[in-house]
Protein backbone atom coordinates (compact mmCIF):
# COMPACT_ATOMS: atom_id res chain seq x y z
CA UNK A 1 0.00 0.00 0.00
CA UNK A 2 1.10 3.89 -0.21
CA UNK A 3 3.41 5.66 1.77
CA UNK A 4 5.09 2.86 3.90
CA UNK A 5 1.76 1.83 5.51
CA UNK A 6 0.97 -2.12 5.51
CA UNK A 7 -2.55 -3.66 5.83
CA UNK A 8 -3.22 -6.34 8.18
CA UNK A 9 -4.00 -9.39 6.51
CA UNK A 10 -5.54 -11.55 9.55
CA UNK A 11 -9.06 -12.20 9.79
CA UNK A 12 -11.10 -10.90 12.05
CA UNK A 13 -13.36 -12.47 14.65
CA UNK A 14 -16.06 -10.66 16.88
CA UNK A 15 -14.39 -6.99 15.85
CA UNK A 16 -10.96 -8.74 16.57
CA UNK A 17 -8.28 -9.80 14.26
CA UNK A 18 -8.74 -13.86 13.80
CA UNK A 19 -5.92 -16.83 13.18
CA UNK A 20 -8.66 -18.98 11.13
CA UNK A 21 -9.15 -16.03 8.48
CA UNK A 22 -12.84 -14.36 7.80
CA UNK A 23 -14.30 -10.84 6.29
CA UNK A 24 -13.15 -8.30 8.33
CA UNK A 25 -15.78 -5.90 9.54
CA UNK A 26 -16.90 -2.46 7.25
CA UNK A 27 -16.00 0.03 10.15
CA UNK A 28 -12.38 -1.95 10.74
CA UNK A 29 -11.93 -1.18 6.82
CA UNK A 30 -12.96 2.21 7.06
CA UNK A 31 -10.46 2.67 9.98
CA UNK A 32 -7.65 1.14 8.15
CA UNK A 33 -8.35 3.23 4.82
CA UNK A 34 -8.75 5.95 7.08
CA UNK A 35 -5.02 5.35 8.70
CA UNK A 36 -3.65 5.20 5.18
CA UNK A 37 -5.04 8.43 3.72
CA UNK A 38 -4.05 10.45 7.30
CA UNK A 39 0.06 8.48 7.04
CA UNK A 40 -0.35 9.92 3.14
CA UNK A 41 -0.82 13.11 4.39
CA UNK A 42 1.66 13.42 6.64
CA UNK A 43 4.58 12.14 4.39
CA UNK A 44 3.13 14.68 1.94
CA UNK A 45 3.40 17.51 4.64
CA UNK A 46 6.63 16.21 5.26
CA UNK A 47 8.03 16.09 2.08
CA UNK A 48 6.50 19.90 1.61
CA UNK A 49 8.61 21.39 4.11
CA UNK A 50 11.42 19.68 3.57
CA UNK A 51 14.65 21.48 1.71
CA UNK A 52 15.70 20.85 -1.77
CA UNK A 53 18.71 18.66 -0.33
CA UNK A 54 16.52 16.60 1.50
CA UNK A 55 14.03 16.38 -1.04
CA UNK A 56 16.46 14.66 -3.02
CA UNK A 57 17.37 12.15 -0.54
CA UNK A 58 13.60 11.62 0.22
CA UNK A 59 12.72 11.13 -3.18
CA UNK A 60 15.44 11.04 -5.70
CA UNK A 61 14.07 14.53 -6.72
CA UNK A 62 16.54 17.17 -7.57
CA UNK A 63 16.61 20.94 -6.71
CA UNK A 64 15.78 21.79 -10.46
CA UNK A 65 13.74 25.02 -9.02
CA UNK A 66 16.38 26.17 -6.92
CA UNK A 67 18.60 25.70 -9.75
CA UNK A 68 15.91 27.65 -12.42
CA UNK A 69 16.27 30.29 -9.79
CA UNK A 70 20.15 30.84 -9.04
CA UNK A 71 20.08 30.53 -13.43
CA UNK A 72 17.41 33.41 -13.23
CA UNK A 73 18.93 35.60 -11.08
CA UNK A 74 22.11 35.83 -13.03
CA UNK A 75 20.64 36.08 -16.70
CA UNK A 76 18.18 38.79 -14.86
CA UNK A 77 21.38 40.73 -13.03
CA UNK A 78 23.89 40.36 -16.43
CA UNK A 79 20.42 41.98 -18.69
CA UNK A 80 20.30 44.43 -15.93
CA UNK A 81 23.99 45.17 -15.73
CA UNK A 82 24.01 45.52 -19.62
CA UNK A 83 20.91 47.97 -19.36
CA UNK A 84 22.57 49.90 -16.68
CA UNK A 85 25.89 50.66 -19.12
CA UNK A 86 22.95 52.06 -21.71
CA UNK A 87 21.27 54.32 -19.79
CA UNK A 88 24.36 55.71 -18.35
CA UNK A 89 25.01 56.78 -21.74
CA UNK A 90 21.70 58.18 -22.33
CA UNK A 91 22.03 60.18 -18.64
CA UNK A 92 25.40 61.46 -19.75
CA UNK A 93 24.03 62.84 -23.00
CA UNK A 94 20.95 64.94 -21.38
CA UNK A 95 23.51 65.86 -18.85
CA UNK A 96 25.99 67.42 -20.83
CA UNK A 97 23.67 68.84 -23.20
CA UNK A 98 21.84 70.65 -20.35
CA UNK A 99 25.50 72.07 -18.83
CA UNK A 100 26.14 73.06 -22.85
CA UNK A 101 22.51 75.11 -23.56
CA UNK A 102 23.04 76.92 -20.20
CA UNK A 103 26.44 77.97 -21.23
CA UNK A 104 25.15 78.48 -24.40
CA UNK A 105 21.95 80.75 -23.79
CA UNK A 106 22.69 82.24 -20.66
CA UNK A 107 25.03 85.84 -20.97
CA UNK A 108 27.60 85.18 -18.25
CA UNK A 109 26.99 82.16 -17.14
CA UNK A 110 29.59 80.83 -14.61
CA UNK A 111 29.21 77.01 -14.42
CA UNK A 112 27.79 76.85 -11.41
CA UNK A 113 23.60 77.25 -10.15
CA UNK A 114 22.79 79.52 -7.85
CA UNK A 115 20.95 77.95 -5.47
CA UNK A 116 17.78 76.28 -7.46
CA UNK A 117 18.00 78.91 -10.36
CA UNK A 118 20.86 79.37 -12.65
CA UNK A 119 21.78 83.05 -12.36
CA UNK A 120 20.35 86.14 -11.42
CA UNK A 121 20.38 89.25 -12.26
CA UNK A 122 20.25 92.98 -11.19
CA UNK A 123 19.80 95.81 -13.80
CA UNK A 124 17.46 96.64 -16.48
CA UNK A 125 20.13 96.61 -18.94
CA UNK A 126 21.42 93.23 -18.03
CA UNK A 127 18.18 91.64 -18.34
CA UNK A 128 17.55 93.18 -21.42
CA UNK A 129 21.20 91.68 -22.68
CA UNK A 130 20.27 88.32 -21.68
CA UNK A 131 16.95 88.06 -23.50
CA UNK A 132 18.39 89.38 -26.89
CA UNK A 133 21.68 87.17 -26.10
CA UNK A 134 19.49 84.00 -26.08
CA UNK A 135 17.52 84.90 -28.73
CA UNK A 136 21.31 85.80 -31.05
CA UNK A 137 22.58 82.38 -30.05
CA UNK A 138 19.84 80.52 -31.10
CA UNK A 139 19.84 82.26 -34.34
CA UNK A 140 23.66 81.44 -34.70
CA UNK A 141 23.16 78.00 -33.12
CA UNK A 142 24.46 75.98 -36.05
CA UNK A 143 27.49 78.06 -35.94
CA UNK A 144 28.48 78.21 -32.59
CA UNK A 145 27.57 74.81 -31.18
CA UNK A 146 29.80 71.69 -31.03
CA UNK A 147 27.47 69.60 -30.51
CA UNK A 148 25.43 67.46 -33.09
CA UNK A 149 21.83 69.74 -33.01
CA UNK A 150 19.44 71.14 -35.39
CA UNK A 151 16.35 73.38 -34.87
CA UNK A 152 13.09 71.20 -33.82
CA UNK A 153 9.50 72.34 -34.13
CA UNK A 154 7.32 73.62 -31.23
CA UNK A 155 3.97 72.72 -30.22
CA UNK A 156 2.16 75.12 -32.72
CA UNK A 157 4.55 72.77 -35.92
CA UNK A 158 6.50 76.23 -36.12
CA UNK A 159 10.70 76.29 -35.81
CA UNK A 160 11.63 79.22 -34.02
CA UNK A 161 11.46 80.71 -30.50
CA UNK A 162 8.21 81.56 -28.84
CA UNK A 163 9.06 84.65 -26.20
CA UNK A 164 5.96 85.30 -23.60
CA UNK A 165 5.68 87.68 -20.95
CA UNK A 166 3.49 87.53 -18.24
CA UNK A 167 2.56 90.55 -15.90
CA UNK A 168 -0.48 92.78 -13.77
CA UNK A 169 -2.68 95.05 -15.88
CA UNK A 170 -1.78 98.67 -15.99
CA UNK A 171 -1.37 100.90 -13.00
CA UNK A 172 1.17 103.04 -11.53
CA UNK A 173 3.27 102.88 -8.23
CA UNK A 174 4.92 105.38 -6.47
CA UNK A 175 7.13 103.84 -3.66
CA UNK A 176 8.54 107.34 -2.56
CA UNK A 177 5.00 108.52 -1.91
CA UNK A 178 4.32 104.92 -0.54
CA UNK A 179 1.36 104.73 -2.91
CA UNK A 180 -0.03 102.04 -4.87
CA UNK A 181 -2.47 102.11 -7.84
CA UNK A 182 -2.54 98.59 -9.38
CA UNK A 183 -4.89 96.22 -11.10
CA UNK A 184 -3.72 92.46 -9.30
CA UNK A 185 -5.20 90.64 -12.72
CA UNK A 186 -2.20 89.20 -14.96
CA UNK A 187 -1.99 89.09 -18.74
CA UNK A 188 0.04 86.89 -20.82
CA UNK A 189 1.39 87.96 -24.35
CA UNK A 190 3.41 85.74 -26.37
CA UNK A 191 5.26 86.66 -29.91
CA UNK A 192 6.91 83.95 -31.95
CA UNK A 193 10.19 84.72 -33.72
CA UNK A 194 11.42 82.21 -36.57
CA UNK A 195 14.37 82.19 -38.66
CA UNK A 196 13.54 84.47 -41.16
CA UNK A 197 12.91 86.90 -38.80
CA UNK A 198 15.81 86.75 -37.32
CA UNK A 199 17.59 86.75 -40.09
CA UNK A 200 16.64 89.72 -42.14
CA UNK A 201 15.11 92.17 -39.72
CA UNK A 202 17.35 91.74 -36.61
CA UNK A 203 16.61 95.15 -34.96
CA UNK A 204 12.76 95.04 -36.04
CA UNK A 205 11.70 92.82 -33.29
CA UNK A 206 14.48 93.85 -30.93
CA UNK A 207 12.63 97.62 -31.13
CA UNK A 208 9.15 96.40 -31.05
CA UNK A 209 6.82 97.18 -28.31
CA UNK A 210 6.58 94.09 -27.28
CA UNK A 211 10.36 94.17 -25.88
CA UNK A 212 9.75 97.76 -23.75
CA UNK A 213 9.27 96.19 -20.54
CA UNK A 214 7.66 97.65 -17.04
CA UNK A 215 9.33 96.08 -14.89
CA UNK A 216 7.33 97.48 -12.12
CA UNK A 217 4.59 95.43 -13.12
CA UNK A 218 6.37 92.31 -14.96
CA UNK A 219 6.07 88.82 -13.40
CA UNK A 220 8.29 86.81 -16.08
CA UNK A 221 9.34 86.51 -19.69
CA UNK A 222 9.31 83.02 -20.60
CA UNK A 223 11.53 82.08 -23.70
CA UNK A 224 10.68 78.41 -24.98
CA UNK A 225 12.30 76.54 -28.27
CA UNK A 226 13.60 73.32 -28.99
CA UNK A 227 16.17 71.39 -30.52
CA UNK A 228 16.82 67.98 -31.99
CA UNK A 229 20.29 66.28 -31.52
CA UNK A 230 21.50 62.75 -32.01
CA UNK A 231 23.42 60.59 -29.73
CA UNK A 232 26.60 59.32 -31.79
CA UNK A 233 28.75 57.91 -29.03
CA UNK A 234 26.51 54.68 -28.82
CA UNK A 235 28.24 54.01 -32.05
CA UNK A 236 31.58 52.86 -30.36
CA UNK A 237 29.62 51.15 -28.18
CA UNK A 238 28.20 48.47 -30.82
CA UNK A 239 24.38 50.26 -30.52
CA UNK A 240 22.23 52.04 -33.21
CA UNK A 241 22.07 56.13 -32.17
CA UNK A 242 19.11 57.23 -30.82
CA UNK A 243 17.31 60.80 -31.72
CA UNK A 244 16.70 63.60 -28.97
CA UNK A 245 14.09 66.34 -28.60
CA UNK A 246 14.86 69.24 -26.14
CA UNK A 247 12.45 71.52 -24.93
CA UNK A 248 13.99 74.45 -23.62
CA UNK A 249 12.90 77.15 -21.39
CA UNK A 250 14.57 79.87 -20.05
CA UNK A 251 12.38 81.49 -17.55
CA UNK A 252 13.03 85.10 -15.73
CA UNK A 253 11.76 85.50 -12.55
CA UNK A 254 10.37 88.74 -10.99
CA UNK A 255 7.26 87.73 -8.97
CA UNK A 256 8.89 88.88 -5.93
CA UNK A 257 10.08 92.28 -6.97
CA UNK A 258 13.22 92.26 -5.07
CA UNK A 259 15.15 94.05 -7.68
CA UNK A 260 16.72 90.27 -8.29
CA UNK A 261 15.44 88.68 -10.90
CA UNK A 262 16.34 84.78 -11.24
CA UNK A 263 16.85 83.36 -14.47
CA UNK A 264 16.12 79.36 -14.47
CA UNK A 265 16.69 77.55 -17.46
CA UNK A 266 15.00 73.85 -17.85
CA UNK A 267 15.73 71.26 -20.57
CA UNK A 268 12.86 68.21 -21.07
CA UNK A 269 14.92 65.79 -23.18
CA UNK A 270 12.50 62.78 -25.21
CA UNK A 271 13.94 59.90 -27.09
CA UNK A 272 12.01 59.34 -30.52
CA UNK A 273 13.28 56.76 -33.37
CA UNK A 274 15.16 58.45 -35.62
CA UNK A 275 13.51 58.46 -39.35
CA UNK A 276 15.87 58.23 -41.52
CA UNK A 277 19.76 57.08 -39.98
CA UNK A 278 22.76 55.79 -42.50
CA UNK A 279 25.56 55.16 -40.50
CA UNK A 280 28.42 53.77 -43.55
CA UNK A 281 32.40 53.06 -42.77
CA UNK A 282 34.80 50.69 -42.83
CA UNK A 283 33.62 49.11 -39.57
CA UNK A 284 29.96 48.89 -40.09
CA UNK A 285 27.14 49.88 -41.92
CA UNK A 286 23.64 50.57 -41.05
CA UNK A 287 20.48 51.63 -42.60
CA UNK A 288 17.38 52.37 -40.41
CA UNK A 289 14.36 53.50 -42.33
CA UNK A 290 10.87 53.73 -40.67
CA UNK A 291 7.67 53.36 -43.21
CA UNK A 292 5.73 56.09 -43.16
CA UNK A 293 2.34 55.43 -41.95
CA UNK A 294 3.55 52.39 -39.62
CA UNK A 295 4.83 54.03 -36.26
CA UNK A 296 7.58 51.84 -34.70
CA UNK A 297 8.17 49.49 -37.40
CA UNK A 298 12.27 49.56 -38.10
CA UNK A 299 14.29 47.67 -39.71
CA UNK A 300 17.86 47.52 -39.61
CA UNK A 301 20.34 46.25 -42.03
CA UNK A 302 23.75 45.06 -40.34
CA UNK A 303 26.73 44.46 -42.68
CA UNK A 304 29.42 44.87 -40.57
CA UNK A 305 31.08 41.54 -39.14
CA UNK A 306 31.90 42.57 -35.53
CA UNK A 307 28.61 44.43 -34.89
CA UNK A 308 26.57 41.29 -36.72
CA UNK A 309 27.80 39.21 -34.50
CA UNK A 310 27.55 41.03 -31.45
CA UNK A 311 23.94 41.74 -32.35
CA UNK A 312 23.24 38.21 -33.02
CA UNK A 313 25.08 37.30 -29.40
CA UNK A 314 22.59 39.82 -27.55
CA UNK A 315 19.76 38.77 -29.14
CA UNK A 316 20.45 34.94 -28.34
CA UNK A 317 21.16 35.99 -24.81
CA UNK A 318 17.51 37.87 -24.79
CA UNK A 319 15.42 34.65 -25.90
CA UNK A 320 17.64 32.98 -23.64
CA UNK A 321 16.33 34.91 -21.01
CA UNK A 322 12.90 35.20 -22.08
CA UNK A 323 12.67 31.57 -22.02
CA UNK A 324 14.19 31.26 -18.68
CA UNK A 325 11.92 33.99 -17.15
CA UNK A 326 8.98 31.96 -18.76
CA UNK A 327 9.80 28.67 -17.17
CA UNK A 328 9.78 30.76 -13.62
CA UNK A 329 6.58 32.65 -14.70
CA UNK A 330 4.99 29.45 -15.01
CA UNK A 331 6.41 28.56 -11.38
CA UNK A 332 4.61 31.73 -10.07
CA UNK A 333 1.23 31.74 -12.63
CA UNK A 334 -0.07 35.14 -10.32
CA UNK A 335 3.31 36.56 -12.12
CA UNK A 336 1.79 35.64 -15.26
CA UNK A 337 -0.96 38.21 -15.77
CA UNK A 338 1.42 41.10 -14.33
CA UNK A 339 4.07 40.18 -16.89
CA UNK A 340 1.22 39.89 -19.89
CA UNK A 341 0.41 43.23 -18.58
CA UNK A 342 3.69 44.76 -18.80
CA UNK A 343 5.24 43.78 -21.88
CA UNK A 344 5.10 46.06 -24.29
CA UNK A 345 8.15 48.65 -26.18
CA UNK A 346 8.96 51.20 -24.24
CA UNK A 347 11.74 54.05 -25.04
CA UNK A 348 10.83 55.24 -21.34
CA UNK A 349 14.28 54.91 -19.72
CA UNK A 350 13.28 55.93 -16.37
CA UNK A 351 9.80 53.46 -16.36
CA UNK A 352 12.28 50.72 -17.79
CA UNK A 353 15.02 51.32 -14.74
CA UNK A 354 12.09 51.04 -12.40
CA UNK A 355 10.97 47.74 -13.79
CA UNK A 356 13.86 46.05 -13.93
CA UNK A 357 15.46 47.60 -10.60
CA UNK A 358 12.49 46.69 -9.11
CA UNK A 359 12.27 42.97 -10.50
CA UNK A 360 15.91 42.00 -9.78
CA UNK A 361 15.38 43.09 -6.27
CA UNK A 362 12.42 40.78 -5.74
CA UNK A 363 14.61 38.12 -7.77
CA UNK A 364 17.23 38.42 -5.44
CA UNK A 365 14.88 38.51 -1.84
CA UNK A 366 13.13 35.50 -3.43
CA UNK A 367 16.11 33.38 -2.78
CA UNK A 368 15.63 33.86 1.02
CA UNK A 369 12.98 31.59 1.15
CA UNK A 370 15.13 29.10 0.53
CA UNK A 371 17.59 29.55 3.00
CA UNK A 372 14.83 29.69 5.23
CA UNK A 373 14.37 25.92 5.48
CA UNK A 374 18.11 25.53 6.80
CA UNK A 375 18.66 26.46 10.53
CA UNK A 376 21.62 28.56 10.31
CA UNK A 377 20.68 31.10 7.92
CA UNK A 378 16.90 31.59 8.77
CA UNK A 379 17.64 34.07 12.06
CA UNK A 380 17.09 37.03 9.95
CA UNK A 381 13.49 35.97 8.99
CA UNK A 382 12.29 34.51 12.10
CA UNK A 383 13.36 37.50 13.17
CA UNK A 384 11.89 39.88 10.50
CA UNK A 385 8.72 38.19 11.14
CA UNK A 386 8.41 37.89 15.01
CA UNK A 387 9.43 41.79 15.17
CA UNK A 388 6.82 42.81 12.41
CA UNK A 389 3.71 43.34 13.87
CA UNK A 390 5.66 44.91 16.59
CA UNK A 391 7.29 47.17 15.20
CA UNK A 392 4.69 48.50 13.00
CA UNK A 393 2.15 49.46 16.01
CA UNK A 394 5.24 51.08 17.38
CA UNK A 395 5.84 52.88 14.29
CA UNK A 396 2.39 54.14 14.20
CA UNK A 397 2.48 55.46 17.70
CA UNK A 398 6.45 57.25 16.66
CA UNK A 399 4.62 58.30 13.43
CA UNK A 400 2.49 60.73 15.79
CA UNK A 401 4.88 62.43 16.80
CA UNK A 402 7.11 62.85 14.35
CA UNK A 403 4.62 64.34 12.00
CA UNK A 404 3.64 66.80 15.21
CA UNK A 405 7.12 68.33 15.23
CA UNK A 406 7.28 68.44 11.72
CA UNK A 407 4.45 70.91 11.76
CA UNK A 408 5.77 72.91 13.99
CA UNK A 409 9.49 73.15 12.56
CA UNK A 410 7.59 73.91 9.34
CA UNK A 411 5.36 77.13 10.85
CA UNK A 412 7.34 77.76 13.57
CA UNK A 413 11.11 77.45 11.46
CA UNK A 414 10.30 78.08 7.72
CA UNK A 415 10.99 81.81 7.73
CA UNK A 416 14.71 81.34 9.49
CA UNK A 417 16.44 77.93 8.10
CA UNK A 418 16.36 76.76 4.92
CA UNK A 419 15.76 73.12 6.06
CA UNK A 420 12.55 74.35 7.29
CA UNK A 421 11.20 76.04 4.15
CA UNK A 422 8.93 72.97 2.58
CA UNK A 423 7.07 70.66 4.59
CA UNK A 424 9.18 67.67 2.28
CA UNK A 425 12.03 69.06 3.30
CA UNK A 426 11.58 69.42 7.20
CA UNK A 427 10.51 65.46 6.92
CA UNK A 428 13.97 64.90 5.52
CA UNK A 429 16.13 67.08 7.90
CA UNK A 430 14.82 65.49 10.89
CA UNK A 431 14.95 62.30 9.44
CA UNK A 432 18.89 62.80 9.01
CA UNK A 433 18.58 64.09 12.42
CA UNK A 434 16.97 61.17 13.77
CA UNK A 435 20.21 59.24 12.32
CA UNK A 436 22.78 61.57 13.58
CA UNK A 437 23.49 63.51 10.65
CA UNK A 438 24.30 67.29 9.61
CA UNK A 439 23.14 67.93 13.36
CA UNK A 440 25.77 71.02 13.83
CA UNK A 441 24.98 72.60 10.68
CA UNK A 442 21.11 72.33 11.34
CA UNK A 443 21.96 74.15 14.74
CA UNK A 444 24.29 77.11 13.37
CA UNK A 445 22.11 77.73 10.23
CA UNK A 446 19.02 79.68 12.24
CA UNK A 447 18.52 82.83 11.73
CA UNK A 448 19.29 85.36 15.03
CA UNK A 449 17.16 87.57 13.56
CA UNK A 450 13.91 86.99 16.75
CA UNK A 451 15.50 86.20 19.90
CA UNK A 452 12.19 84.80 20.76
CA UNK A 453 12.27 81.95 17.75
CA UNK A 454 15.91 81.18 18.05
CA UNK A 455 15.21 80.07 22.03
CA UNK A 456 12.42 77.83 20.21
CA UNK A 457 14.81 76.58 17.98
CA UNK A 458 16.52 74.92 20.79
CA UNK A 459 14.43 73.67 22.96
CA UNK A 460 12.85 72.24 19.82
CA UNK A 461 16.01 70.76 18.23
CA UNK A 462 17.14 69.75 21.38
CA UNK A 463 14.09 67.88 22.50
CA UNK A 464 13.79 66.01 19.13
CA UNK A 465 16.97 64.71 19.19
CA UNK A 466 16.77 63.77 22.47
CA UNK A 467 13.36 61.95 22.51
CA UNK A 468 13.97 60.13 19.10
CA UNK A 469 17.74 59.21 19.40
CA UNK A 470 18.21 58.34 23.20
CA UNK A 471 14.12 57.06 23.42
CA UNK A 472 12.32 56.00 20.19
CA UNK A 473 15.10 54.82 18.28
CA UNK A 474 16.32 52.71 21.47
CA UNK A 475 13.16 51.12 21.84
CA UNK A 476 12.48 50.32 18.28
CA UNK A 477 16.33 48.23 18.70
CA UNK A 478 14.74 47.11 21.80
CA UNK A 479 12.32 45.75 20.36
CA UNK A 480 13.87 43.59 17.57
CA UNK A 481 16.46 42.69 20.13
CA UNK A 482 13.53 41.00 21.89
CA UNK A 483 12.70 39.27 18.85
CA UNK A 484 15.84 38.03 18.01
CA UNK A 485 16.67 36.68 22.02
CA UNK A 486 13.39 34.86 21.49
CA UNK A 487 14.52 33.13 18.21
CA UNK A 488 17.95 32.56 19.73
CA UNK A 489 16.49 30.74 22.86
CA UNK A 490 14.31 28.50 20.43
CA UNK A 491 16.60 27.44 18.50
CA UNK A 492 19.03 26.57 21.40
CA UNK A 493 15.93 24.60 23.34
CA UNK A 494 14.04 24.08 20.58
CA UNK A 495 10.33 26.16 18.63
CA UNK A 496 7.11 25.11 20.20
CA UNK A 497 5.23 22.90 18.41
CA UNK A 498 2.62 24.16 15.85
CA UNK A 499 -0.54 22.02 15.54
CA UNK A 500 0.81 21.32 12.09
CA UNK A 501 3.97 19.89 13.67
CA UNK A 502 2.07 17.87 16.18
CA UNK A 503 0.41 16.01 13.11
CA UNK A 504 4.00 15.61 12.17
CA UNK A 505 5.25 13.34 14.89
CA UNK A 506 2.99 10.74 14.00
CA UNK A 507 4.69 10.27 10.70
CA UNK A 508 6.39 6.70 9.87
CA UNK A 509 10.44 7.09 10.62
CA UNK A 510 12.77 8.99 8.52
CA UNK A 511 14.11 6.22 6.97
CA UNK A 512 10.77 5.11 5.54
CA UNK A 513 10.16 8.49 3.92
CA UNK A 514 13.65 8.88 2.27
CA UNK A 515 16.16 7.13 0.31
CA UNK A 516 20.16 6.64 0.98
CA UNK A 517 21.67 8.62 -1.54
CA UNK A 518 23.50 7.57 -4.88
CA UNK A 519 27.81 7.56 -4.54
CA UNK A 520 28.45 10.56 -7.26
CA UNK A 521 26.81 13.19 -4.80
CA UNK A 522 29.31 12.20 -2.24
CA UNK A 523 31.01 15.27 -2.15
CA UNK A 524 27.40 18.16 -2.57
CA UNK A 525 25.30 19.31 -0.12
CA UNK A 526 22.71 16.77 -0.68
CA UNK A 527 24.29 14.26 0.97
CA UNK A 528 22.92 12.38 3.95
CA UNK A 529 24.17 13.85 7.13
CA UNK A 530 23.73 13.58 10.97
CA UNK A 531 20.31 14.52 12.38
CA UNK A 532 21.90 17.16 14.06
CA UNK A 533 23.05 19.22 11.50
CA UNK A 534 19.62 19.41 9.35
CA UNK A 535 16.65 20.31 11.50
CA UNK A 536 13.22 20.95 10.10
CA UNK A 537 11.83 24.60 10.87
CA UNK A 538 7.91 25.47 9.65
CA UNK A 539 8.00 29.11 8.79
CA UNK A 540 4.10 30.06 9.71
Amino acid sequence: MPCGVEALDLPVRNGAPSRSGGPRPRNTMAHLDSEVKEECLREDLKFYFMNPCEKYRARRQLPWKLGLQILKIVMVTTQLVRFGLSNQLVVAFKEENTVAFKHLFLKGYSGIDEDDYSYSVYTQEDAYESIFFAINQYHHLKNISLGTLGYGENEDNRIGLKVCKQHYKKGSMFPSNETLNIDSDTERDCLHIDLQALSKNPQDWKNSSFFRLEFYRLLQVEISFHLKGIDLQTIHFRELPDCYIFQNTITFDNRAHSGKIKIYFDSDAHIEECKDLNISGSSCHFVWKLFPGKACLTIAFCFCSSVQKNTQYILVFDAFVIVICLASLILCTRSIVLALKLRKNLTNYDLCSILLGTSTLLVWVGVIRYLGYFQAYNVLILTMQASLPKVLRFCACAGMIYLGYTFCGWIVLGPYHDKFEDLDTVAECLFSLVNGDDMFATFAQIQKKSILVWLFSRLYLYSFISLFIYMILSLFIALITDSYDTIKKYQQNGFPDTDLQEFLKDCSSKEKCQKESSAFLSCICCLRRKGSDDHLILIN
